[in-house]
């Protein structure tokens, strides 16, 4: 069986989420993504872990489903750990995704966790233990329970990041390294970049949104092709039989592509950061250093390298933030949510409509518009610039002004003539009407394919 999966996710008790997450949300934004499966996240929390226990009955082995619910979605059992410590004369922060296999074991390994450390206070819990010591504790309350570090990139919390991490996998999980067998890719890489890092060769890749709102769930995800059950989507990380690919953000996109000083308005390519030597030429400080030079600190490849086991990979813009660039609005707007949820009423989740669907049904359902931008972002016929220091990047189908040349129809395809920009500007802030882009060449039909 083939679907998508979401397994690094949070609740409304974790710090910075969103307060209207609950299970029940969670359920409808995946309907809404194309995701059949999707973590429960925090089921540390003693709060949380409550309501997985009463809202939620096994459906498959390891999987769950809403006790009043008709739809398809699975819940896994999933929590982030957040470990800080001292190890080897320097203060490591990492953070890790734990994922058991049913509520008995999600309780022992809340209860081991709660006697090293406060589990109360906060969805994704912070202790004082070292990542090494974490995993034995999840190994010695369930041997089927797993761990994968996760957005194994982020400078400042992850196994491999530039301010707190390690160098390998294998130094920060140390003697139980063998344990570990996926990493998560994280919002600012993307596979090729990891392919140049020989160390992890040895895990695969894997996917996920670290969603603090259900708006943004799958905005990253991972495909299998497996059997609907714990065990299978675990063997599938483990073996790789049943793993098909990754759906990923352009990696531009994510808040530490590039290095830089969010406040001083400085951001820089790797090149750049060496020849300042990491500090910022504004306010004389070390500068954040980026995915994109730490993968390049750490590479032993060129750029483009392939190893094996790879799988392909799918990189995609959010469909609400495709439909602002055409309709020239914020991506959060009311108006990009209305014209949102009447796409995914007609057309299905977000996930196919990316990557599945032809281009010639979303032509014929919504119009020249979105079909030319979705149609470009499966190609990589995108316009990006790099996020740094926290502060997300733009990637963008649309060069600007590029609309201004053209014909246009509406999201939905009803055809009208391009306003020019000075009617245009007189418009009300919210925008000017939902726009397409008539071509008279072939835009081609299919699916996306799999970048390589």
């Amino acid at each position: 069986m083939r679907f998508y999966a979401d397994l690094h996710v949070h609740s409304r008790f974790s710090r910075a989420t969103s307060k209207n997450l609950t299970l029940g949300t969670l359920a409808q934004g995946a309907v809404k993504k194309g995701l059949s499966v999707v973590g429960t996240g925090d089921f540390t929390h003693p709060c949380w872990s409550q309501e997985l226990r009463r809202d939620l009955i096994e459906a498959e082995p390891g999987l769950y489903r809403l006790r009043d619910a008709s739809d398809h979605v699975r819940f896994v059992l999933t929590s982030e750990i957040s470990t800080i410590y001292k190890h080897t004369g320097k203060v490591r922060k990492v953070h890790h995704l734990v994922v058991a296999p049913d509520m008995e074991s999600a309780r022992n390994i809340s209860a081991s966790l709660a006697s090293v450390g406060n589990i109360v206070s906060d969805g994704r819990p912070i202790l004082g233990i070292t990542s090494r010591n974490l995993l034995e504790i999840v190994l010695s309350a369930s041997e089927d329970a797993f761990v994968v570090p996760a957005h194994i990139w982020t400078p400042w919390f992850s196994a491999m990041g530039s301010k707190s991490g390690y160098d390998t996998i294998k130094d920060c999980y140390e003697d139980l390294e063998e344990y570990i067998f996926a990493v998560e890719t994280g919002l600012s890489s993307d596979p090729p970049m990891n392919w140049r890092v020989k160390s992890l060769d040895a895990y695969h890749l894997i996917s996920n949104s670290d969603a603090h709102s259900a708006d943004k769930l799958g905005r990253e995800a991972t495909l299998f092709d497996a059997e609907m059950d714990y065990y299978a989507i675990r063997d599938a990380m483990k073996y790789g039989v049943g793993l098909s690919g990754t759906v990923e953000f352009y990696p531009e996109e994510g808040k530490y592509y590039l290095d830089g000083h969010r406040d001083c308005g400085i951001v820089l390519s790797p090149e750049e950061t060496s020849r300042l030597q990491g500090i910022c030429p504004v306010c004389g400080r070390p500068l954040t250093i980026g995915v994109l030079s730490r993968v390049e600190e750490l590479s032993g490849r060129h750029n483009g390298f392939r190893p094996k086991k790879a799988r392909p990979f799918y990189s995609v813009i959010p469909l609400k933030e495709i439909i602002g660039e055409i309709m020239q609005v914020g991506s959060a707007s009311k108006r990009v949510g209305i014209v949102y949820e009447r796409l995914i009423g007609q057309l299905g989740g977000e996930l196919p409509i990316l990557l599945d669907m032809d281009i010639e049904e979303i032509r014929a359902t919504a119009g020249e518009t979105l079909a030319l931008a979705i149609q470009r972002m499966r190609s990589g016929d995108v316009h990006a610039e790099g996020g740094c220091d926290g502060r997300f990047g733009t990637v963008k189908v649309f060069k600007d002004h590029e609309a201004d040349m053209l014909f246009s129809a509406d999201l939905f395809g009803r055809p009208v003539r391009k306003v020019e920009k000075k009617a245009a500007g007189k418009q009300k802030e919210t925008g000017p009407e939902p726009e397409g882009l008539l071509t008279n060449h072939d835009q081609g039909h299919g699916t996306a394919l799999p970048r390589m």
